[in-house]
C-alpha cells in the first residue's frame, strides 16, 4: 500500500490566528488524520499549509481531504502537491507502476550478492512510457538497481 503526503494550503491569506490554527489541527487530528504542520509561530505570513499522511492514497479522494480540511480550519482550502513516501517495497514498485499505467511483475534477485529488483513488462505498456523514466522512477522508489525484462 502506497504513502502519500498530500499538501493542503488552508491558510492562503494569513488570516488564521496561532489559536485557530492549533485547534485546525486538533479536530483533523480527531478526525483520525495523520498531519504534520509547522508550529504556529514558525508560519510563513501567506499561503499555510498542512500535510496529510495517507495510507493508500487514491487521487480520486483529494476534494475529500481538501474538504475535511476546509472544515477544520473553517477556510477555503485547495490542493497542493501530492509526493510519495517510499521505503524500497514491492508495494513502492507496484505503486509506480499503476501511476504510469502499466502492468508488470515484481521480483526481488540476488545477483553476486547485491539485491535487484526485476520488473518484467509487457511489450505493449512500453509504448505508453519511455523505458528510461520508468527505470528511473523505480529506482527512486525501490533505492536499489531495476532491471527492465520485457515479457514476450
Amino acid at each position: 500500500m502506497r504513502t502519500a503526503v498530500m499538501r493542503v494550503v488552508v491558510d492562503a491569506e494569513g488570516r488564521l490566528s496561532a489559536a485557530d490554527w492549533e485547534n485546525g489541527l486538533e479536530r483533523l487530528r480527531a478526525r483520525g488524520r495523520e498531519v504534520v504542520a509547522t508550529p504556529a509561530q514558525s508560519l510563513p505570513a501567506t499561503r499555510r499549509e498542512v500535510e496529510l499522511v495517507l495510507d493508500g492514497f487514491v487521487p480520486a479522494d483529494s476534494a475529500v481531504y481538501v474538504q475535511e480540511c476546509a472544515q477544520a480550519f473553517g477556510t477555503a482550502a485547495s490542493a497542493g502537491v501530492v509526493t510519495y513516501v517510499s521505503r524500497g517495497t514491492d508495494d513502492d514498485a507496484r505503486g509506480v507502476l499503476e501511476a504510469f499505467g502499466v502492468d508488470g511483475s515484481v521480483e526481488r534477485i540476488i545477483d553476486g550478492g547485491d539485491e535487484l529488483v526485476a520488473v518484467t513488462l509487457d511489450p505493449l505498456s512500453l509504448r505508453r512510457v519511455p523505458e528510461s523514466r520508468l527505470h528511473t522512477a523505480l529506482e527512486a522508489a525501490l533505492n536499489c538497481e531495476v532491471r527492465i525484462v520485457v515479457g514476450s
